[in-house]
Protein backbone atom coordinates (compact mmCIF):
# COMPACT_ATOMS: atom_id res chain seq x y z
CA UNK A 1 0.00 0.00 0.00
CA UNK A 2 1.28 3.86 -0.75
CA UNK A 3 2.24 5.73 1.91
CA UNK A 4 2.85 2.87 4.66
CA UNK A 5 6.68 3.50 4.28
CA UNK A 6 7.15 7.17 5.46
CA UNK A 7 9.90 7.70 7.57
CA UNK A 8 8.63 8.17 11.11
CA UNK A 9 5.76 6.53 10.61
CA UNK A 10 4.28 3.81 12.98
CA UNK A 11 4.98 0.25 11.04
CA UNK A 12 1.55 -0.36 9.99
CA UNK A 13 2.38 -2.88 7.66
CA UNK A 14 -0.12 -5.70 6.94
CA UNK A 15 2.33 -8.26 8.69
CA UNK A 16 2.46 -6.49 11.92
CA UNK A 17 -1.15 -5.08 12.37
CA UNK A 18 -3.29 -6.85 14.46
CA UNK A 19 -4.51 -10.23 12.51
CA UNK A 20 -7.96 -9.88 13.53
CA UNK A 21 -10.21 -11.41 10.63
CA UNK A 22 -13.88 -11.58 10.92
CA UNK A 23 -13.76 -14.89 8.66
CA UNK A 24 -10.30 -16.50 9.07
CA UNK A 25 -11.60 -19.55 7.10
CA UNK A 26 -14.87 -21.65 5.20
CA UNK A 27 -14.45 -24.10 8.71
CA UNK A 28 -14.83 -21.29 11.03
CA UNK A 29 -18.09 -19.97 9.26
CA UNK A 30 -21.43 -20.57 11.88
CA UNK A 31 -23.69 -23.13 11.00
CA UNK A 32 -26.80 -22.15 8.74
CA UNK A 33 -25.16 -19.39 6.59
CA UNK A 34 -25.10 -20.12 3.10
CA UNK A 35 -22.03 -19.74 1.09
CA UNK A 36 -21.73 -19.51 -2.74
CA UNK A 37 -18.29 -19.23 -4.66
CA UNK A 38 -17.11 -16.81 -7.36
CA UNK A 39 -14.47 -17.43 -9.93
CA UNK A 40 -13.66 -15.72 -13.29
CA UNK A 41 -12.15 -18.53 -14.68
CA UNK A 42 -15.67 -20.20 -14.35
CA UNK A 43 -14.17 -22.39 -11.80
CA UNK A 44 -17.21 -21.77 -9.46
CA UNK A 45 -20.70 -21.68 -9.71
CA UNK A 46 -20.12 -17.86 -10.63
CA UNK A 47 -17.82 -15.74 -13.23
CA UNK A 48 -19.48 -12.65 -11.92
CA UNK A 49 -19.91 -11.32 -8.66
CA UNK A 50 -23.08 -9.54 -9.86
CA UNK A 51 -24.26 -13.09 -10.77
CA UNK A 52 -23.77 -14.18 -7.72
CA UNK A 53 -25.63 -11.70 -5.78
CA UNK A 54 -28.67 -12.01 -8.39
CA UNK A 55 -29.20 -14.93 -7.39
CA UNK A 56 -29.64 -14.19 -3.06
CA UNK A 57 -33.63 -14.75 -2.75
CA UNK A 58 -35.49 -11.37 -2.16
CA UNK A 59 -36.04 -10.21 1.21
CA UNK A 60 -33.26 -12.58 2.20
CA UNK A 61 -32.90 -13.45 6.07
CA UNK A 62 -30.08 -15.86 6.13
CA UNK A 63 -26.23 -14.63 6.12
CA UNK A 64 -25.02 -15.33 2.63
CA UNK A 65 -21.31 -15.88 2.18
CA UNK A 66 -20.22 -14.74 -1.55
CA UNK A 67 -16.64 -16.25 -1.25
CA UNK A 68 -14.70 -14.00 -4.16
CA UNK A 69 -11.75 -16.12 -5.60
CA UNK A 70 -8.84 -13.92 -6.30
CA UNK A 71 -9.02 -12.30 -9.32
CA UNK A 72 -9.77 -8.91 -11.29
CA UNK A 73 -13.69 -8.70 -11.71
CA UNK A 74 -14.15 -5.76 -14.07
CA UNK A 75 -17.80 -4.94 -14.13
CA UNK A 76 -20.60 -2.11 -11.68
CA UNK A 77 -22.04 -4.26 -8.97
CA UNK A 78 -25.74 -3.29 -7.58
CA UNK A 79 -26.64 -4.56 -3.96
CA UNK A 80 -30.43 -3.55 -3.61
CA UNK A 81 -32.23 -2.43 -0.51
CA UNK A 82 -34.66 -5.94 -1.25
CA UNK A 83 -31.10 -8.15 -0.57
CA UNK A 84 -29.75 -7.92 2.90
CA UNK A 85 -27.70 -10.15 5.08
CA UNK A 86 -25.12 -10.69 2.60
CA UNK A 87 -20.94 -10.86 2.97
CA UNK A 88 -18.74 -10.50 -0.06
CA UNK A 89 -15.42 -12.62 1.39
CA UNK A 90 -12.05 -12.36 -0.74
CA UNK A 91 -9.23 -14.23 0.56
CA UNK A 92 -6.70 -10.95 0.12
CA UNK A 93 -7.61 -7.60 -1.13
CA UNK A 94 -4.65 -6.88 -2.70
CA UNK A 95 -5.51 -9.85 -5.24
CA UNK A 96 -9.59 -9.66 -5.72
CA UNK A 97 -10.69 -6.38 -6.97
CA UNK A 98 -13.91 -5.18 -7.98
CA UNK A 99 -13.28 -2.12 -10.26
CA UNK A 100 -15.26 0.11 -12.83
CA UNK A 101 -14.61 3.55 -14.23
CA UNK A 102 -17.95 5.19 -14.28
CA UNK A 103 -18.12 9.00 -13.32
CA UNK A 104 -20.63 11.47 -12.29
CA UNK A 105 -20.86 12.45 -16.24
CA UNK A 106 -20.13 8.94 -17.68
CA UNK A 107 -22.32 6.03 -16.47
CA UNK A 108 -22.23 2.77 -18.15
CA UNK A 109 -24.59 0.62 -15.95
CA UNK A 110 -26.27 -2.39 -16.30
CA UNK A 111 -29.00 -1.16 -14.82
CA UNK A 112 -31.02 2.59 -15.46
CA UNK A 113 -30.93 5.96 -13.56
CA UNK A 114 -35.25 5.33 -11.69
CA UNK A 115 -32.73 1.94 -10.29
CA UNK A 116 -29.61 3.76 -9.32
CA UNK A 117 -30.02 7.26 -9.31
CA UNK A 118 -27.81 9.71 -11.60
CA UNK A 119 -24.64 11.71 -11.28
CA UNK A 120 -22.05 11.13 -8.25
CA UNK A 121 -24.77 9.27 -6.33
CA UNK A 122 -24.77 6.96 -9.47
CA UNK A 123 -21.29 6.48 -10.42
CA UNK A 124 -19.73 3.72 -7.64
CA UNK A 125 -18.52 0.95 -8.75
CA UNK A 126 -19.82 -1.01 -6.30
CA UNK A 127 -23.66 0.64 -4.70
CA UNK A 128 -24.55 -1.17 -1.47
CA UNK A 129 -29.08 -0.48 -0.43
CA UNK A 130 -29.03 -3.84 1.37
CA UNK A 131 -28.55 -4.07 5.31
CA UNK A 132 -26.46 -5.78 7.32
CA UNK A 133 -23.80 -5.87 4.21
CA UNK A 134 -20.40 -7.15 5.47
CA UNK A 135 -16.90 -7.47 3.63
CA UNK A 136 -13.63 -8.63 3.85
CA UNK A 137 -10.57 -8.85 1.48
CA UNK A 138 -11.64 -6.95 -1.15
CA UNK A 139 -10.17 -3.90 -3.19
CA UNK A 140 -13.17 -1.96 -4.47
CA UNK A 141 -11.87 0.67 -6.83
CA UNK A 142 -12.91 3.15 -9.13
CA UNK A 143 -9.85 3.33 -12.34
CA UNK A 144 -11.10 6.15 -13.49
CA UNK A 145 -7.49 8.69 -14.02
CA UNK A 146 -6.88 12.07 -11.88
CA UNK A 147 -8.88 15.01 -13.01
CA UNK A 148 -12.05 12.34 -13.90
CA UNK A 149 -14.40 14.55 -11.21
CA UNK A 150 -16.59 12.72 -8.98
CA UNK A 151 -15.70 8.71 -9.55
CA UNK A 152 -16.85 6.57 -6.69
CA UNK A 153 -15.29 3.43 -5.55
CA UNK A 154 -18.11 2.03 -2.81
CA UNK A 155 -21.54 4.18 -2.27
CA UNK A 156 -23.24 2.69 0.94
CA UNK A 157 -26.66 3.35 1.39
CA UNK A 158 -27.12 0.98 3.94
CA UNK A 159 -27.43 0.49 8.30
CA UNK A 160 -25.70 -1.92 9.82
CA UNK A 161 -22.51 -2.32 7.25
CA UNK A 162 -19.16 -3.53 8.24
CA UNK A 163 -15.69 -3.69 6.49
CA UNK A 164 -12.43 -5.56 7.11
CA UNK A 165 -9.34 -5.44 6.11
CA UNK A 166 -10.42 -3.79 2.69
CA UNK A 167 -9.23 -1.41 0.38
CA UNK A 168 -11.27 1.96 -1.37
CA UNK A 169 -8.95 2.77 -3.95
CA UNK A 170 -9.74 5.74 -6.42
CA UNK A 171 -9.18 9.98 -6.49
CA UNK A 172 -12.22 12.02 -5.94
CA UNK A 173 -14.95 10.99 -3.78
CA UNK A 174 -13.37 7.08 -3.52
CA UNK A 175 -15.94 6.12 -0.56
CA UNK A 176 -19.27 7.69 -0.35
CA UNK A 177 -20.22 6.33 3.11
CA UNK A 178 -24.13 8.08 2.53
CA UNK A 179 -26.60 6.38 5.11
CA UNK A 180 -26.49 3.93 7.93
CA UNK A 181 -24.48 3.18 10.72
CA UNK A 182 -20.94 1.78 9.05
CA UNK A 183 -17.73 0.11 11.10
CA UNK A 184 -14.34 -0.09 9.25
CA UNK A 185 -11.72 -1.71 10.51
CA UNK A 186 -7.94 -2.21 9.17
CA UNK A 187 -8.91 -0.84 6.10
CA UNK A 188 -6.96 1.53 3.30
CA UNK A 189 -8.50 4.39 1.82
CA UNK A 190 -7.33 6.43 -0.41
CA UNK A 191 -7.77 9.77 -2.47
CA UNK A 192 -7.77 13.54 -3.43
CA UNK A 193 -10.68 15.50 -2.82
CA UNK A 194 -13.35 14.32 0.08
CA UNK A 195 -12.65 11.06 -0.96
CA UNK A 196 -14.56 9.96 2.76
CA UNK A 197 -18.40 12.01 2.60
CA UNK A 198 -21.17 11.82 3.04
CA UNK A 199 -23.82 11.60 5.83
CA UNK A 200 -23.53 8.08 7.89
CA UNK A 201 -22.47 7.37 11.15
CA UNK A 202 -19.36 5.57 10.15
CA UNK A 203 -16.31 4.50 13.08
CA UNK A 204 -13.04 3.78 11.12
CA UNK A 205 -10.83 2.56 13.43
CA UNK A 206 -7.20 1.14 12.90
CA UNK A 207 -7.41 2.28 8.82
CA UNK A 208 -4.60 4.30 7.02
CA UNK A 209 -6.05 6.88 5.01
CA UNK A 210 -3.98 8.16 1.97
CA UNK A 211 -3.56 11.48 0.81
CA UNK A 212 -2.29 11.06 -2.94
CA UNK A 213 -2.81 14.91 -4.07
CA UNK A 214 -3.97 17.99 -2.63
CA UNK A 215 -7.25 18.17 -1.45
CA UNK A 216 -9.74 17.59 1.43
CA UNK A 217 -10.32 14.07 3.57
CA UNK A 218 -13.47 14.60 4.05
CA UNK A 219 -16.87 16.00 3.26
CA UNK A 220 -19.77 15.66 5.90
CA UNK A 221 -22.68 16.30 5.85
CA UNK A 222 -24.52 16.68 8.86
CA UNK A 223 -27.33 18.90 8.05
CA UNK A 224 -28.32 19.65 12.00
CA UNK A 225 -27.02 19.52 15.39
CA UNK A 226 -29.52 17.40 16.26
CA UNK A 227 -28.69 14.43 14.05
CA UNK A 228 -26.08 11.33 15.27
CA UNK A 229 -24.47 11.26 11.98
CA UNK A 230 -20.36 11.86 11.43
CA UNK A 231 -17.48 10.02 10.93
CA UNK A 232 -14.99 9.05 13.74
CA UNK A 233 -11.60 8.52 12.58
CA UNK A 234 -10.08 6.47 15.94
CA UNK A 235 -6.33 4.86 15.76
CA UNK A 236 -5.65 5.51 12.40
CA UNK A 237 -2.82 6.51 10.55
CA UNK A 238 -2.57 9.02 7.95
CA UNK A 239 -0.34 9.24 5.32
CA UNK A 240 0.81 10.94 1.85
CA UNK A 241 3.69 11.49 -0.68
CA UNK A 242 6.73 13.26 -0.68
CA UNK A 243 5.49 16.78 -1.86
CA UNK A 244 7.95 19.29 0.12
CA UNK A 245 4.96 20.86 1.69
CA UNK A 246 1.67 20.64 3.29
CA UNK A 247 -1.16 19.74 0.52
CA UNK A 248 -4.13 18.03 2.38
CA UNK A 249 -6.96 19.48 4.80
CA UNK A 250 -8.56 16.80 7.36
CA UNK A 251 -11.80 18.13 5.81
CA UNK A 252 -14.31 20.46 4.64
CA UNK A 253 -18.38 20.65 5.66
CA UNK A 254 -20.47 19.73 2.80
CA UNK A 255 -23.46 20.74 5.23
CA UNK A 256 -23.06 23.46 7.80
CA UNK A 257 -23.48 20.84 10.80
CA UNK A 258 -20.96 18.31 9.58
CA UNK A 259 -19.31 16.29 12.05
CA UNK A 260 -15.59 14.98 11.84
CA UNK A 261 -13.43 13.33 14.64
CA UNK A 262 -9.98 12.41 14.62
CA UNK A 263 -8.34 10.37 17.83
CA UNK A 264 -5.47 8.57 18.68
CA UNK A 265 -4.36 9.28 15.53
CA UNK A 266 -1.04 9.85 13.51
CA UNK A 267 -0.77 12.72 10.78
CA UNK A 268 1.71 12.81 7.88
CA UNK A 269 3.26 16.07 7.57
CA UNK A 270 1.25 15.94 3.71
CA UNK A 271 -1.62 17.84 6.64
CA UNK A 272 -1.64 21.79 6.10
CA UNK A 273 -1.52 23.35 9.87
CA UNK A 274 -4.94 24.89 9.41
CA UNK A 275 -6.27 21.30 9.35
CA UNK A 276 -9.39 22.27 8.46
CA UNK A 277 -11.29 24.52 5.17
CA UNK A 278 -15.00 26.00 5.78
CA UNK A 279 -15.85 25.86 2.09
CA UNK A 280 -15.75 29.09 1.39
CA UNK A 281 -18.47 29.69 3.40
CA UNK A 282 -17.27 31.40 6.81
CA UNK A 283 -21.26 30.76 8.34
CA UNK A 284 -20.11 27.17 8.49
CA UNK A 285 -17.03 28.33 10.79
CA UNK A 286 -20.29 29.05 13.18
CA UNK A 287 -21.58 25.36 13.21
CA UNK A 288 -19.34 22.78 11.66
CA UNK A 289 -17.86 20.48 14.54
CA UNK A 290 -14.33 19.31 13.84
CA UNK A 291 -12.41 17.84 16.77
CA UNK A 292 -9.28 16.43 17.19
CA UNK A 293 -8.13 14.39 20.36
CA UNK A 294 -4.49 13.33 21.35
CA UNK A 295 -3.20 12.81 17.24
CA UNK A 296 0.42 12.32 17.11
CA UNK A 297 3.09 13.05 13.84
CA UNK A 298 3.84 15.95 12.33
CA UNK A 299 0.49 16.48 10.50
CA UNK A 300 -0.82 16.93 14.41
CA UNK A 301 0.32 20.08 15.77
CA UNK A 302 -2.31 22.05 16.58
CA UNK A 303 -0.60 25.56 17.19
CA UNK A 304 -1.99 27.16 13.48
CA UNK A 305 -4.91 25.21 13.41
CA UNK A 306 -8.45 27.21 12.00
CA UNK A 307 -9.68 29.11 15.66
CA UNK A 308 -13.02 27.18 15.06
CA UNK A 309 -11.65 23.96 15.13
CA UNK A 310 -13.07 22.34 18.61
CA UNK A 311 -10.58 20.29 20.89
CA UNK A 312 -12.06 17.60 22.56
CA UNK A 313 -11.30 17.87 26.58
CA UNK A 314 -10.91 14.55 28.50
CA UNK A 315 -14.19 14.29 30.12
CA UNK A 316 -16.20 15.16 26.39
CA UNK A 317 -14.35 12.54 24.22
CA UNK A 318 -15.24 9.09 26.07
CA UNK A 319 -18.21 9.04 23.91
CA UNK A 320 -15.79 9.29 20.95
CA UNK A 321 -13.60 6.49 22.11
CA UNK A 322 -15.30 3.41 21.16
CA UNK A 323 -18.06 1.52 19.00
CA UNK A 324 -20.61 3.53 21.56
CA UNK A 325 -20.10 6.46 18.58
CA UNK A 326 -22.38 3.85 16.02
CA UNK A 327 -23.80 1.02 18.35
CA UNK A 328 -25.11 2.80 21.82
CA UNK A 329 -28.49 3.17 20.43
CA UNK A 330 -30.21 -0.28 18.49
CA UNK A 331 -26.66 -2.11 19.19
CA UNK A 332 -25.92 -4.16 16.05
CA UNK A 333 -22.37 -5.24 16.86
CA UNK A 334 -21.24 -7.68 19.35
CA UNK A 335 -18.04 -6.25 21.55
CA UNK A 336 -17.24 -8.53 23.70
CA UNK A 337 -16.14 -7.55 27.61
CA UNK A 338 -13.63 -8.79 28.49
CA UNK A 339 -12.37 -8.56 24.97
CA UNK A 340 -12.28 -11.79 22.91
CA UNK A 341 -11.24 -13.33 20.12
CA UNK A 342 -11.65 -12.50 17.28
CA UNK A 343 -10.75 -9.15 19.31
CA UNK A 344 -12.93 -7.05 16.99
CA UNK A 345 -16.69 -5.76 16.70
CA UNK A 346 -18.51 -8.37 15.00
CA UNK A 347 -22.36 -7.61 13.63
CA UNK A 348 -24.72 -9.81 15.35
CA UNK A 349 -26.01 -11.28 12.41
CA UNK A 350 -22.47 -12.33 11.15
Amino acid sequence: MPGLGNEGAPNFSSASRESAFLYSSEGSLREGRIIVKVAADGSCSFRTVQDAINAVPLRNKTRTIIHVAPGVYRQPIYIPKTKNMITLLGDCAETTFLTWDNTSTRINHHHTSEIIGTGTFACGTVIVEGEDFIAQGITFENSSPKGSGQAVAIRVTADCCAFYHCRFLGWQDTAYLHYGRHYLRNCYIEGSVDFIFGNATALLEHCTIHCKSSGYITAQQRKASSDTTGYLFLRCVVTGTPNGSPYMYLGRPWAPHARVIFAYTWMDSCIKPSGWNNWNNSENEKTACFYEYRCEGPGSDLSQRVTWAKQLRDDDAERFLSCDFINKTQPWLRVSEPPQAPFLPVPFTA
